[in-house]
Parts: structure tokens; C-alpha cells; sequence
């Protein structure tokens, strides 16, 4: 089974990141970029073939050590293989 975890920060937190690479696009002619967002991908082989099991194991280690829960929202893919 593939996992697919995007990992990005909850709307209204600060991202200086994303806010520099917008205005960089910006500065380089690309005008119609109303808002940018970055995420991290983070793409598992599990060795499980029942996707109720993997989804809970992915959302245990997103929430365990993936993302900050704090500050970070995230969405589980499945894919089978």
C-alpha cells in the first residue's frame, strides 16, 4: 500500500517561507499569484493490504511525528500497489 501524508501549516500561521517565494514569483513578472501555500509530501510503502489498517498507521505517525498538530494540518492518500 502506498501513503501519501501532505503535511502544511493551518491557515493563519505565519508561513515567511512561502510569503518570499510569492513575492519572488511576483517580482519576476508572475502577477495573477494571489496567495501561496508550501507542503511537505511525505510518500510510505506500507506491507499491509487492508486500508482501514493503513490509514489509522499513517494517521498515528502523523500525528506521533509528521506533523505538528499544533501548527500543521495534514491529509492521508491511499494508493494500492
Amino acid at each position: 500500500m502506498i501513503v501519501d501524508i501532505n503535511v502544511s501549516l493551518k491557515e493563519g500561521v505565519l508561513d515567511p517561507q512561502a510569503k518570499a517565494i510569492e513575492q519572488a514569483l511576483k517580482a519576476l513578472g508572475f502577477l495573477d499569484v494571489k496567495h501561496l501555500r508550501l507542503s511537505k509530501k511525505i510518500t510510505l510503502e506500507l506491507e499491509c493490504d487492508d486500508k482501514e489498517k493503513a490509514f489509522l498507521e499513517a494517521q498515528k505517525m502523523a500525528q506521533e511525528l509528521l506533523a505538528n498538530t499544533v501548527i500543521e494540518d495534514y491529509f492521508i492518500e491511499l494508493e494500492k500497489v
